[in-house]
């Protein structure tokens, strides 16, 4: 039984590596990757829990070096999201996003089932618990615009993650 946890809540695992766009903190169930956040002003979720790492943890951390050294471009690992049904389609449409392409919310929305759901896509992509490697920073506006990111220092984070896959955007 999978339980939702809040930034409050200590984590079973925990993971702080460092990277070109702030600390991250990777959360784990011990068996799949649960959450990635990135730091912002300074600070993460559970930085007052101490880390407690475990093996697909090591994996992610290894992975996401590659990614950020520009050796890797896809992501293999276990993964754990907790979400509405609605928010899961939108997460999946997501993880199938190759390296160095984008999509538009509306996009995403067709893909789902749901054309006109412009919206509730565009919360369902900031609810992504796993960024960066379930890639929600590779969906666009319909005219190559940055409507936002939840993630880091938000725009800025978003940018520096598309000019690292060079793709194009206003």
């Amino acid at each position: 039984m999978h339980t939702i946890t809040s930034p409050s809540t200590e984590v079973a695992y925990l993971l702080r590596v460092p990277s070109p766009i702030g600390r991250i903190e990777l959360t784990s169930d011990g068996e799949h990757v649960t959450g990635l956040a990135i730091e912002s002003s300074g600070a993460l979720p559970h930085d007052q829990q101490p880390e407690a790492s475990c093996a697909v943890l090591v994996q992610a951390a290894q992975q996401l070096a590659e990614y950020f050294a520009g050796t890797r471009r896809s992501f293999d690992l276990p993964l754990s999201m907790i979400g509405t049904e609605f928010q899961r389609s939108v997460w999946l449409q997501l993880g199938q996003l190759p390296f160095g392409a984008a999509v538009s919310y509306a996009d995403i929305g067709r893909a789902t089932g749901r054309p006109s759901a412009g919206r509730a896509v565009g919360g369902a992509v900031g609810a992504n618990p796993i960024p960066i490697i379930v890639p929600c920073h590779r969906v666009l506006a319909s005219n190559q615009r940055i409507t936002g990111y939840s993630g880091g220092e938000g725009v800025p984070t978003k940018v520096w993650l598309l000019k690292h896959e060079e793709i194009a955007h206003k």
